[in-house]
């Protein structure tokens, strides 16, 4: 039997206890719980067939009385002894998609990041659309292009057109970009013809991941108008393995900031689901913001509520994302566009004045929250390498 040492300054103790899923050699795919600096196999430990898949949906389906009781019996066995078949350093597994993605929606609820595009985009002109402040603004993303922290990102191609251009091109994007978002996934879902209310938020949505939503800003510029992002987006977006438990982030909650004018009554809280999450973002291995996700304007219980309220089905594994985080400093916003004022301000990484992603760099985003013990939470990491787009055949 293994006793698991939980050092002080863990960011993966007692009041985290996020959910995974992994291999080891040899081995198929399953669910796990961190904690320290170790997976506990839970098919092993619980002998619940249900761990014993490769992904947590079948689980996030049993609903939030399950999730509860799981979360109890986990933390009191990791707080004695475990099998020792059963515990796993983090350094030898692999570690896998941590959901089969249903849908996938990202919003665009951080007011500091949406003025900030007004401003660049449309200068001259009021930073916000008129509806912007009336309701979360979203898009239908790609489920298919979700993939799991680690997994290198090929540059993608496209049409372009700067303004100066007299007809567009196509090619690899030359301004890509990074969104440092935090993620929400459905547990139960909710039939067609229904709509999710805000205080449902607990006993829908099973937990949180960091999000990076890659874009390729020139790809997206000139195809948005009039239906939004497509090609721009959908190319990948990137999660991090570990899923944090709505549950764990309750010493998080916050108040959103401020709503006015007053939203309308589907989207009024009676209780407030922000959250003090501070994120990091590192662009080959220097550290250039520190977004703020208390600052995001709109609730994860504001995005399901809108996302269903003209009876839109929701199902277990869907995927919703807050848009990118940033703050009111230059050093908390969370997409290189804004970081950079759309490449007028290049920042230095290690010795380079840089824009947007070049073939090679790496990303890398990390938050942590404050946590039950009094102890922070941590999320792990989601990162991405950029490797050069395939060949250029002309678009044909």
């Amino acid at each position: 039997m293994t006793t698991i040492d939980i050092p002080d300054d863990s960011l993966f103790g007692l009041g985290n206890l996020p959910y995974g899923v992994f291999s080891t050699p040899g081995s198929r795919p399953r669910v796990g719980v961190r904690v320290a600096d170790f997976v506990v196999d839970l098919a092993a430990t619980l002998g619940d067939e249900v761990f014993a898949r490769p992904t947590l949906n079948a689980f996030m389906a049993q609903g939030r009385r399950r999730w509860d009781e799981v979360r109890r019996r986990v933390g009191e066995l990791v707080s004695g002894e475990v099998p020792d078949t059963a515990v796993h350093p983090v350094g030898e597994v692999t570690m896998h998609l941590p959901i089969e993605v249903g849908d996938y929606v990202d919003f665009y609820a951080s007011e500091h990041h949406a003025s900030n595009l007004g401003r660049l985009f449309r200068p001259g002109s009021p930073p916000l659309m008129p509806n912007w402040k009336h309701l979360p603004v979203g898009y239908h993303g790609r489920a298919g292009t979700v993939v799991v922290s680690g997994t290198d990102i090929v540059r993608p191609c496209g049409q372009r057109k700067a303004a100066d251009d007299p007809a567009p091109a196509f090619g690899p994007s030359r301004r890509l970009d990074i969104e440092a978002e935090l993620g929400f996934i459905v547990g139960t879902g909710s039939p067609l013809g229904t709509r999710v209310r805000c205080d449902e938020f607990p006993e829908r949505v099973f937990g949180a991941v960091l999000v990076n939503d890659w874009s390729a800003r020139d790809i997206q510029s000139w195809e948005y108008v009039p239906l939004g992002p497509f090609l721009g987006k959908s190319f990948a977006t990137s999660i991090s393995p570990w899923v944090v438990p709505i549950a764990a982030l309750e010493a998080a909650r916050v108040d959103t900031p401020p709503k006015d004018p007053e939203p309308l009554p589907y989207l009024r809280e009676t209780e407030p689901w922000g959250f003090d999450i501070e994120m990091a973002v590192e662009w080959n291995g220097r550290l250039v913001s520190r977004p703020p996700y208390r600052e995001i304007y709109w609730s994860p219980a504001q995005m399901l509520a809108h996302m269903t309220v003209n009876g839109a089905s929701t199902r277990t594994g869907d995927l919703y994302a807050s848009g990118t985080v940033s703050g009111p400093r230059q050093d908390q916003r969370g997409a290189f566009i804004e970081l950079t004022w759309g490449g007028a301000e290049p920042v230095d990484i290690n010795g380079e004045k840089r824009t947007f992603l070049e073939d090679g760099d790496e990303v890398v985003i990390t938050a942590t929250a404050p946590g039950s013990d009094g102890r922070r939470i941590g999320f792990g990491e989601v990162r991405g390498r950029i490797l050069p787009a395939v060949d250029d055949d002309g678009g044909r």
